[in-house]
């Protein structure tokens, strides 16, 4: 509503079709400083009423911002190697809201306060000790605000998704503000009468500080991917085996994002951390960068002598304690993966791939393979590409394209 009134004041159509996230972000801010007005207060109020009631001219309006949104979405989410089959926001489930708020009212699960506001009860004595608000008093179905009030958009959406796609797991992935919300969210859908509700997840991620770029300190992650790969080219270009590389836009690109996945994976996603530049992009120590180093270093290693398939090798020529740790850490990549997938939590995969990474370079110092017999060649040769492989199938679960040179 307040997007949709700043926009009727602030807005220019030609910086919505040229940045529409910036721009509308632009209008949001100047909004915002108005906000506390009363009449801008009743403006935007008047706006989210005419969008509930189809109004045509403010559907129309509200339509140009979700399919600019979108468009630019698909191009940033494109660079990080996502896709989305489907874009079904909150909107898509306005007339299933009524449908839900009939049901909860079948099952005698919605209750009116003195205000007319609609909740539903969910504590475990029934005396209103607990409750969540569903529907405002203006008969409105309310979007998830700070206060957790839930949405019964919110509940026809799990409902929608759940018959429509029959989920094994479904898994709400926002920040951990709203983590009481999604507890209520699973709450109310349990009272419905849904036992698929023990198949639904939310997973909570933290706050990013400190994040700045060259444009300022409100973040957009374009900005962040276009700095951290003018930074990567930057360290790249005053390395020596630059000149080597096909296109080092697109290695800046791979070993930029990287950086950023690596530096953001690390922790619990819950917690809270300081990002740093420097520490992100440093190319030795526990970063993105220094998996990628290591992943094209391995990558040379098997082209400069011969990565022509690898038979009769003999494991008994990997005797030494830096190719048996480097084996012995290869056997935990299945129950690595597994711990992951039991806690949804990447921190684990990291730890393991940055492992493996500090191993395998400590390796190839100590066991050459230029200059040593072909039988021990060989052996090594095949633990320095089972090496690489691991990393690279890691790297591709993190979100990381592996690139072959640096």
């Amino acid at each position: 509503g307040l997007l949709g009134v700043g926009f009727q004041s602030f807005g220019n159509k030609e910086k919505l079709k040229s940045s529409p996230l910036q721009h509308l972000f632009e209008v949001y801010v100047q909004i915002n400083k108005a906000a506390e007005d009363e009449n801008t207060k009743k403006l935007a109020k008047d706006f989210f009423r005419k969008l509930e009631e189809h109004d045509e001219q403010t559907l129309s309006l509200w339509k140009q911002f979700r399919d600019f949104s979108i468009e630019e979405y698909i191009q940033i989410y494109k660079r990080l190697g996502v896709h989305f089959d489907e874009y079904s926001g909150e909107s898509y489930y306005r007339e299933k809201a009524q449908e839900v708020l009939k049901m909860l009212k079948d099952k005698g699960l919605l209750q009116k306060t003195t205000k007319g506001t609609g909740i539903v009860d969910l504590s475990e004595k029934k005396d209103l000790s607990l409750f969540s608000t569903v529907m405002r008093s203006d008969g409105t179905s309310l979007y998830i605000t700070r206060q957790f009030l839930i949405s019964c958009r919110d509940l026809a959406a799990a409902i929608d998704r759940m018959n429509r796609h029959s989920c094994d797991t479904m898994i709400y992935v926002t920040d951990k503000s709203q983590s009481n919300h999604f507890q209520h969210l699973f709450q109310i859908l349990k009272l419905m009468g849904y036992d698929w509700v023990e198949r639904c997840q939310h997973v909570s991620f933290g706050l990013v500080q400190g994040m700045k770029t060259r444009r300022g300190e409100v973040i957009f992650l374009e900005d962040v991917l276009n700095e951290v790969r003018s930074r990567m080219l930057q360290n790249m270009t005053s390395a020596k085996t630059t000149k080597e590389i096909q296109d080092p836009l697109e290695t800046a690109e791979k070993v930029g994002l990287a950086a950023l996945i690596i530096q953001d994976f690390r922790g619990l996603l819950s917690s809270d951390y300081q990002f740093s530049w420097d520490r992100a992009l440093q190319s030795r120590g526990d970063t993105g960068v220094f998996l990628q180093y290591t992943h094209a270093r391995l990558h040379s290693l098997e082209q400069r002598h011969g990565n022509a398939q690898l038979t009769d090798v003999n494991v008994a020529f990997l005797q030494e304690p830096d190719a048996i740790s480097v084996l012995q850490h290869l056997l935990r990549y299945d129950e690595v993966l597994y711990r992951s997938s039991q806690d949804l939590q990447p921190k684990h995969i990291v730890s393991y791939l940055l492992t493996l990474s500090h191993l395998a370079a400590v390796a190839h110092k100590t066991l050459p393979v230029k200059g040593s017999a072909p039988e021990v060649a060989q052996a090594r040769l095949c633990l320095f590409e089972a090496a690489r492989l691991v990393l690279a199938n890691g790297m591709k679960l993190l979100g990381i394209t592996p690139v072959t040179q640096m």
